[in-house]
């Protein structure tokens, strides 16, 4: 019967040490956090959408607090969290500019020849995968609604085969651009308003031929513009942010009708 107990009796005694030892080991070596670290994760939304550059909200507080990451990086939280890290930090904040998706590209199923019917995995990556989607311009909207299936507001719906937002709804994820397979959503600035909606790659008659409203690369747009804003790169037109200004011209100039403005018209007051 000793023979039993000893073993037994050993064990127990052994458990008991390795226990005390570990929790002691664990005070001992613990790395200790910053409580404002913790203060800001809950003071964020949640997302972990990385629109910040960071892995997530967790990686975003502790690079706050730690490495001096800028405190009004998170677009979602707009101006509530920068406000709320900010009193967290003792330091004034200033909201970060709100930014809204922008699809460059307005092939809906009007205006864009489709190559075939697609039966598999009803995905815009998986569609991607076979000879580059239906449509006969392999660079456009592939209108499966892989952005409208990540976006967490729901404010993404496809219309006639074209990715559709509600702006108003929109928190600046940026989740959206992340999953387009074509590369067709960027975030912009809510300021500026006006957009080339193309991104085909194709040049002249090809690019007439795949799509009724494509950029058919004729630089009338870049002719016009006055800030050096607009130029042409891989067959259509792209628009650098930092210098536009918004006036409308290349709008106006587009031959094809893919540059849009956005900005609404300034209404004269009737003189009596």
């Amino acid at each position: 019967m000793e023979s039993y107990i000893y073993p037994i009796v050993i064990f127990i005694v052994m458990g008991v040490v390795f226990g005390v030892l570990l929790t002691v080991l664990s005070k001992v070596f613990a790395v200790k956090t910053d409580p404002r670290t913790e203060q800001i994760t809950e003071a964020l939304p949640g997302a972990n959408c990385g629109a910040c550059g960071f892995a997530g909200c967790a990686d975003y507080a502790d690079a706050i607090v730690t490495k001096g990451a800028p405190m009004n990086a998170c677009l979602p939280g707009g101006a509530g969290a920068a406000s709320e890290i900010g009193k967290i930090m003792g330091a004034e904040v200033t909201a970060a500019e709100k930014k809204l998706p922008v699809i460059h590209c307005s092939g809906d199923c009007d205006a864009m020849q489709q190559k075939f019917t697609f039966d598999g995995v009803q995905t815009c990556a998986s569609a991607k995968r076979f000879y580059g989607g239906t449509g006969a311009c392999m660079h456009g909207c592939l209108g499966l609604g892989d952005c409208a299936s990540v976006c967490p507001e729901g404010c993404i719906t496809i219309k006639n085969g074209l990715a559709a937002f509600c702006t108003e709804q929109c928190i600046s994820c940026g989740k959206c651009a992340k999953v387009c397979p074509n590369g067709l959503i960027e975030l912009r600035s809510i300021k500026k308003k006006v957009d080339v909606r193309c991104s085909s790659k194709d040049v002249g008659a090809a690019a007439v031929k795949a799509c009724k409203n494509s950029c058919i690369a004729c630089g009338k747009c870049v002719k016009i513009c006055k800030f050096g804003a607009i130029e042409i790169k891989d067959a259509h037109a792209v628009i650098d942010y930092d210098k536009c200004v918004s006036c409308g011209m290349c709008a106006k100039e587009c031959p094809r009708g893919c540059i849009v403005n956005l900005r609404k018209p300034v209404v004269k007051a009737e003189t009596i």
